[in-house]
């Protein structure tokens, strides 16, 4: 086991692993952030009861995904999940640096393949690595660490989630930010979905081209989920309907003096 993690295609089918745990992840968050958008249509968008229980009758569908994300199994995958970050990150940095080294030059880890590296993305992949890498960072300090981190160490995070989506994205170059950030994830993921099957040795030529179409469209389910998210807020935020008024003002009204 320890001559496979350490050579070149252990190294690589760790990343792809890594990799495959996180798309499901960005499949699992996308989903509930989308629920924001399906309360704007149902009239629940900021409704939330002003106390510390989950799930509580009346609360927007989006608030009770976040409430799921505080639940104990969260809790428990969070730590799995940072492990898987850090491996994902760790070893895309030093595969570059290896390929650097190897073939001069900062080219996308390879893997033997009738595929050849002749995308954009393909040849930039620890570039959009690094960029992601930068605004996800943002991003956490956006949401993780006023929500997740808080209730994580006991301290009681922001319990309104849609106030939390309002404030990030009111601005219009916060929210073209984000959607330049989607775009480079969208690159990202479109690449690696079908790299990490052709680590595998699902590289031939009939499973090829179908994987990279299945990659193609996993990846732009995720980003069109982040998007509509944004825009969604964005919208909510500047132009608000009644009902959405009208529930943000009954929360802020029942809070404690």
């Amino acid at each position: 086991m320890a001559s496979f993690i350490k050579s070149s295609i252990g190294k690589k089918f760790i990343q792809s692993v890594s990799g495959a745990f996180l798309i499901i992840f960005l499949l699992l968050h996308g989903t509930i952030n989308f629920f924001s958008v399906i309360d704007t249509f149902q009239g629940t968008y900021g409704s939330v009861g002003v106390d510390e229980e989950l799930f509580t009758t009346g609360d927007g569908l989006f608030k009770l995904g976040c409430d799921f994300m505080s639940t104990m199994i969260i809790d428990i995958m969070v730590p799995v999940l940072a492990l898987g970050f850090v491996i994902h990150i760790g070893y895309g940095i030093y595969l570059s640096i290896e390929n650097y080294k190897k073939r001069g030059g900062f080219k996308r880890y390879e893997v033997a393949s009738k595929a050849k590296a002749d995308s954009w993305s393909a040849k930039n992949m620890f570039i959009l690595g690094i960029i992601i890498l930068g605004c996800l960072g943002f991003h956490l300090m956006d949401f993780w660490a006023k929500m997740q981190m808080q209730d994580f160490f006991g301290n009681g995070g922001e319990e309104n989630p849609y106030l939390l989506l309002n404030t990030t994205f009111k601005s219009w170059w916060l929210l073209a930010l984000y959607i330049v950030w989607f775009f480079f994830l969208w690159l990202h993921l479109n690449h690696g979905f079908w790299s990490m099957f052709q680590t595998i040795g699902w590289n031939n030529d009939k499973w090829l081209p179908r994987l990279k179409v299945i990659g193609i469209i996993v990846s732009t389910i995720i980003v069109l989920l982040f998007v509509s998210v944004a825009v969604n807020a964005f919208i909510q935020a500047n132009w608000p309907c009644e009902t959405t008024t009208a529930n943000l003002n009954a929360y802020l009204a029942a809070l404690p003096k």
